[in-house]
């Protein structure tokens, strides 16, 4: 899962991990990205991780920045 890789050395404690994780599953469903091996997996991933570090941390916010980014 991309998320998991882009995370690897990351700064991010477990609990946030566990949530950011959620929102990306939950933001690919809404976007029809099921195929595991689809790069544009890697942009949800990326866009989750981007608002992480502004400080959100809410999964439903998390999943709804990252589809409202995937889509402009």
């Amino acid at each position: 899962m991309p998320i998991y890789r882009l995370l690897q050395n990351s700064a991010f404690e477990p609990e946030i991990i566990a949530v950011m994780t959620g929102a990306f599953d939950d933001a690919c469903r809404k976007l029809g990205l099921t195929n595991i091996s689809d790069p544009r997996r890697d942009v949800v991933a990326k866009k989750i991780i981007e608002a992480a570090q502004t400080g959100e941390r809410g999964r439903p916010r998390l999943a709804e920045f990252a589809v409202t980014a995937f889509r402009e």
